[in-house]
């Protein structure tokens, strides 16, 4: 079942101001913390005139791919409402939320069944699971049906190459949030019509469920 949405990889203030004041803005806005092989990297220089703004219903994201206490002390007064991570341990995570007091988004990059099983081992660390591709900064794609007969008692996001073409209404028996970055881009940036047809059919396949 469908309930909300997720726009990951905002860099700019023009684009974030669309987003969160659409009729049906985003449940989650994810920027890029740490990891600057992404086009989507923001610095925390930017970060701070970025997320200054009122975000309203929108969750803030820090996207951390194995974070070091470096670049958790330098975003530790940002209004993030949670810590998407990658590549961590399920103690060093555990350490993160304890310290930072910030809900978490386990990202889990997926290949193959072997990558899923490994989401049981998250749970007690976990607020969201993340299925997601090993793209990272490319727009890759994974076998969504791998983790269709996942039964966890947690909200489910998958992102990995979606577009917003796709027919949404695959996604309602296999997760809650839909995360999507790339297939909101035109060349490279965010396009803002795209941004808005996929907020729109979000909402309608909502609708219909």
């Amino acid at each position: 079942m469908i309930k909300g949405s997720k726009i990951c990889g905002i860099s700019d203030l023009d684009t974030l101001n669309f987003i969160i004041n659409h009729p049906y803005p985003p449940q989650f806005i994810g920027f890029i913390c740490n990891y600057k092989k992404s086009s989507r990297y923001v610095k925390v220089e930017k970060l701070n005139k970025l997320l200054a703004l009122d975000k309203k219903k929108s969750n803030f994201v820090a996207v951390l791919v194995k974070p070091n206490e470096d670049i958790l002390k330098k975003i530790k007064h940002l209004p993030f409402d949670y810590y998407q991570i990658y590549n961590c341990s399920p103690e060093e995570i555990r350490i993160i939320k304890k310290k930072y007091h910030k809900k978490i988004i386990t990202a889990l990059t997926i290949k193959d069944k072997t990558d899923v099983e490994n989401y049981h081992l998250f749970f007690d660390v976990t607020d969201i699971y993340l299925f997601d591709s090993k793209g990272y900064e490319k727009s890759m794609a994974f076998d969504h049906e791998l983790i269709q007969k996942i039964k966890i008692n947690k909200p489910l996001m998958i992102a990995g190459n979606i577009q917003i073409n796709d027919n949404f209404e695959n996604f309602k028996k296999i997760a809650d949030i839909i995360d999507i970055s790339g297939g909101l881009e035109t060349s490279g940036v965010k396009d803002k019509s795209k941004i808005d047809i996929f907020l729109n059919k979000v909402e309608q396949v909502q609708n219909e469920t």
